[in-house]
């Protein structure tokens, strides 16, 4: 008789994705949610993209509620976690994937540029992991997704590569105070160039994709597709003894001089 495969080690783990209706976070839905995850899809103005996410995971036999929520705000997050207590009783996973921000010189920019990209982009961690951590058992995760730009100049990013250096360094913190006190593991994907529709902002795309074909071991592009399966491998059972790392997906590209 032919053997039955194995069940994912991640199938009935809830997970909670921010920014997950379109681009990487739309990924990383599908990915976690293929492995046998139900998902709350977390948006904040895309509401007919992220309902149609989640009839595309609901046809394919997975639980998915989309929510809506400005990620930087600590009232905005609190109901965020109201409405998802309604719909699920167990939290295992937490993607911190929205991302905002201001593309401009670091001179040009105001109090309001910092504070947007500083609180989208890092405080919505340390809100996530606050709501999020008493609803976790042991062994849950908490991902971030963090850029190149956290370590590396890249023009008209100095505010959004500072509030991912933030980010960064969050990360390290609750993982220590997470992993002490409940088992929890907090790391962070850092990406390069990815194509997606998000890059389109950027006035040098084109230059910026071709440099990443160019330059990177693996190129020629790097997908969302690959951001999803890094949070994957983060999420398994494998995994249990990485914290506070910052695990790098970019092809080679950062190594390249």
């Amino acid at each position: 008789m032919p053997q039955s495969a194995e069940p994912s080690p991640l199938a009935g783990k809830v997970a909670l994705v921010t920014g997950a209706s379109r681009g990487i976070g739309r990924a990383i839905t599908l990915k976690l949610a293929a492995a046998g995850c139900e998902v709350a899809a977390v948006y904040f103005n895309a509401h007919g993209q992220a309902r149609a996410l989640c009839d595309e995971l609901a046809a394919l036999g997975r639980r998915a509620v989309p929510i809506a929520a400005n990620v930087g705000n600590p009232q905005s997050v609190g109901e965020l976690f109201g409405e998802f207590s309604a719909c699920f009783n167990r939290l295992d996973i937490v993607v911190s994937n929205a991302a905002s921000g201001v593309l401009k010189p670091t001179l040009d920019m105001t109090l309001k540029h910092w504070r947007w990209c500083m609180e989208t982009n890092a405080l919505a961690l340390n809100l996530l992991a606050q709501h999020a951590a008493p609803l976790m058992g042991n062994d849950g995760r908490i991902i971030a997704v963090s850029s190149l730009g956290a370590r590396f100049a890249l023009p008209d990013y100095g505010f959004i590569g500072a509030s991912k250096a933030a980010l960064e360094a969050l990360v390290r913190s609750l993982a220590m105070e997470l992993g002490r006190t409940r088992g929890i593991r907090v790391n962070a994907v850092s990406a390069a160039v990815v194509d997606t529709d998000a890059l389109k902002a950027f006035a040098a795309r084109e230059r910026m994709l071709r440099e990443f074909a160019e330059r990177a071991a693996l190129g020629p592009a790097l997908l969302p597709g690959h951001v999803a399966d890094a949070v994957f491998l983060l999420c398994l059972p494998e995994a249990a003894m990485i914290t506070g790392h910052i695990l790098v997906v970019d092809g080679g590209f950062s190594i390249s001089g």
